[in-house]
Order: structure tokens, then sequence, then C-alpha cells
């Protein structure tokens, strides 16, 4: 990935001890095989659990109880959509999604600054929200400094990943993970809602009171936001499916390969798509269970989670279920969740801006270290998800508002994404490769789901009537 593309015509030959052999597609797993092929979409519904759905289904429960179940619903599902698109492109290609926005038409590399300078915002936000979240669930336990602690977060989280440790932490991280996700779906049965609650909250409608400030974030951040969506691209790409187990030096072609390795392609989309699924039914049970547990439990008391209270409030969701092992529970699991989201989006945005930069300057015929994405990666560690987020912590000190200003323009952002993912494979994969046309028409509609509700929440800024 630290080497320039363009689509050539010989795809196939590779700069490897066997360069001098053409490479070919591998076949797809099979049966049980399936099953060990699923950590691109593992870690895609990680990234998304310290922001989405730990956070802010708690609060817009907290807020709204179930009348906006049909919404999240919605979003979970029509993200499914987006998301295999997303991982369409690069299975077929074995080219990070960034890689095949610069192949599109029109100014060099428009749709690359297009990415690049809203995420750069949202992700000094997220960092600066996520560890100051975290820092929270600290000062519960130890008590001290919401600063301090946030510093010491951002600082640690940063130099596991620098050091390429970040492996061996997320899968402690995910082991708790696992356990949390256990334990919120117990409790969200004990204390679950008689089934017309629910299915009032089937109903697609807003609440009379509604800010959608408070909605779109929630959306935006819910499964994966617009960052989220392409990271899914890297990790596919990381693990080798399709295409990308042969480490092309320029991307493929798909129009190139034979019948038989077209073929083998398709049975890689089946395996992307079943682990595209799995992990979005996992996430949204344990949305669900959030939900019911806001709902059931914080709404009644008046309690939302709120800036140096968000560990406090959230440990009251096993708390009051399970008395004090569950509330310490909460806090520990609270702690680890936001860390280890930090650690998976520092490595997410590190490997976005740095492949991104790297196709920027290149148009420009760079070719030093400033073009070399290991290089590029630790520096945007270091400056955009170390030193600025801790700045902007420490100017604003709220982890809750930082993370709604970054989910609003995540959610924003999505329909972009969904149009340029769209229209590059429409336009790039040859017609057996490409999505039907059932397909191509719901994940339209998945783009413009967010755009309506982006247009809301302008329309209720411009009128004043935004809380």
């Amino acid at each position: 990935m630290n080497n320039g593309r363009e689509y050539h015509s010989s795809p196939r030959t590779l700069p490897h001890p066997t360069a001098d052999q053409d490479q070919t597609i591998p076949a797809p797993p099979k049966g049980w095989q399936r099953f060990l092929w699923l950590g691109p979409s593992f870690l895609w519904m990680l990234s998304a659990a310290g922001s989405g759905e730990l956070l802010f289904t708690p609060r817009v429960a907290a807020l709204y109880g179930y009348s906006l179940l049909w919404a999240l619903l919605a979003a979970v599902a029509l993200k499914w959509f987006i998301n295999r698109e997303v991982g369409r492109f690069t299975v077929c290609t074995g080219a990070t999604i960034l890689e095949g926005f610069k192949q599109l038409p029109g100014p060099r590399n428009w749709a690359i600054w297009l990415i690049l300078i809203p995420q750069a915002f949202v992700a000094v936000a997220t960092i600066a929200g996520l560890t100051g979240a975290a820092a929270t669930a600290l000062v519960v336990m130890t008590g001290g400094s919401l600063q301090v602690w946030t510093i010491i977060i951002v600082l640690v989280t940063a130099t596991i990943v620098l050091l390429g440790q970040y492996s061996v932490i997320d899968k402690l991280a995910s082991s708790l993970a696992i356990a949390l996700s256990i334990a919120v779906l117990a409790a969200a049965l004990s204390v679950f809602p008689n089934g017309g609650e629910l299915a009032a909250g089937l109903v697609p409608q807003l609440p009379g009171d509604v800010d959608i400030g408070e909605v779109l974030p929630w959306l935006g951040f819910m499964l994966a936001g617009a960052a989220g969506l392409m990271w899914y691209s890297y990790w596919v790409e990381a693990r080798g499916y399709g295409a990308s187990a042969l480490k092309p030096e320029q991307p493929i072609n798909p129009s190139d390969l034979s019948q038989q390795e077209r073929s083998h392609l398709r049975g890689w989309i089946t395996q992307m798509t079943l682990s595209n699924t799995l992990a979005v039914v996992g996430a949204l049970l344990i949305a669900i269970a959030f939900l019911v547990l806001g709902a059931q439990l914080l709404r009644p008391e008046g309690l939302v989670p709120e800036e140096n209270k968000v560990a406090e409030t959230l440990g009251q969701l096993l708390g009051n279920v399970w008395g004090d092992f569950g509330f310490w529970f909460m806090i520990v699991a609270v702690f680890v969740t936001f860390c280890s989201t930090t650690l998976s989006d520092q490595d997410g945005f590190g490997r976005m801006f740095a492949n991104g930069t790297r196709i920027i300057l290149q148009g420009f015929n760079r070719r030093d270290r400033w073009t070399n994405e290991s290089f590029l990666k630790r520096v945007y560690i270091v400056v955009l998800l170390a030193i600025l987020p801790i700045v902007v912590y420490l100017a604003f000190g709220e982890p809750v508002g930082l993370l709604k200003l970054a989910g609003v323009v995540e959610a924003t952002h999505i329909p972009i994404v969904t149009g340029l993912t769209l229209y590059l494979n429409h336009r790039l994969l040859p017609a057996e490769l490409r999505p039907s046309h059932f397909t191509f028409g719901i994940t339209a509609i998945a783009g413009l789901f967010f755009a309506i509700f982006a247009a809301i929440h302008l329309y209720q800024i411009a009128t004043g009537s935004a809380s």
C-alpha cells in the first residue's frame, strides 16, 4: 500500500518472490472455513461500539424512549448495504476505496479531498471525545482529574498503535466486549418491556420535541460512520479477501480476469456478505439491548449520559439490575470499550489519512518518505490523533459535545461516500460483479435516508428550532 497505483492491463504480476509467475484469485473458503474469515467485520463492528451503541443509544433512549426504534432498525439495515458496496470494490480490485475514488473522472483527486477534509475534523473530535468519556470511568474508579486522565489515555493509546501492539490489546478488549455484550443482553431481557411499547416505536415518526442534533450523531455513529464504512475496505484488504490476497502492486482490473477468477470473486463477495451480515446482526442485537436498558432504567429516573457523568450514568444500566457488581462491571466495561474504540479509530484514521495523502502527493510526482504510508501513518497518529485531540479536549472539555459534533459530520458525510461508491462500482466493475438493480436502488435509498436527517438538522439550526 505504499506505492502508486493505476489500473493496469496485467494485474496479476506481483513484485514478490513469485513475481515471475502469474498469480490467480484464490478460491473462496467453504463450509466451516468461512467462519475463520470473519475478522474484518468483527473489527468494523468493534470500532463503533464506543460511540454508537454504548453512548448514544442509551442517551437517545433516555430522551425519547422507544419512539425512534424504527430509525435504529433502518440505519443499521441500510448501512449493511453501504458497507457491502465498499467491501465489494476491495474484494474485486484488491484496492482500498480511496484508491478507487482516485479513479473518478474530474479534477485530480477531487474525491480524496472531499473525503479527507471533513474527516480531519471528525478524527480530532472523535478521539478527544472518546478519551474524555473513558476518563470519566477512571475518575469514578480512582478519582483524579478528568483532564489529566484524558491526556494519559490519548498518549498511551497512540503509543500502543505506534508500537504495533494494537492487535494484542484488541484481543483482550474483544474478550471483554463479548462479556459486556452477553451481560447487556441478559440485563435487557430481565427488564424487557411489553410488545406494545416496542411496536409503537416501529411506526416511522419523529417525536414532537425531537432535537435532530441529538438523533443525527446517533444514526451517524450507529454501527459505523462514514469513516468506519471506508475503513472496512482497509480491513478487507489486510485480511486478503478476493483480489486483495494477491497484494497487487496495481489495483486489479476485474475485466482482465478469466471467467474462473471472476467466479472466485463472486464467491468472495458471498463470503464478505456473510461476514458483514453477522457483524450487523450482532451489533443490532446489542444496540436494541442498550435501547431497552436506557428506556427502562434511565428514562424513568431522568438520567441522561452527560459530559463528565458519562461512566457514572452508564453504570446504572447494569447497577440497577445487579447492584454493586453490575455497576462496577459496567464502569470497567465503559473504560475498556472507549479505549478499545480509540485504538481502532487511531489505527483506522491513521491508515485512511496515510493512504489518501500518499495518493494526493504522488499525483504531484512526489516519491519520497512523504509518500511512504508507514511513515505517514506515524505522523498522523502523533499529530492528528494525539496532539490535536489533547488540545481540543483541553479547550472544550465536553466529550459528549465533541462526539455529537463528529457524529453530525459523519452522518452528513455518509450520503457522499455512498454516492461515490455506487458510481465507482457501476463504472469500474464488470456486469457480473456489479450490484444488482435492487441492491443499487436500496443503497441509493440508504444515502438518501441520512441526507434527509442531515437536511432536517440544518433546517432546525436555520430556524432556531433545535434545542
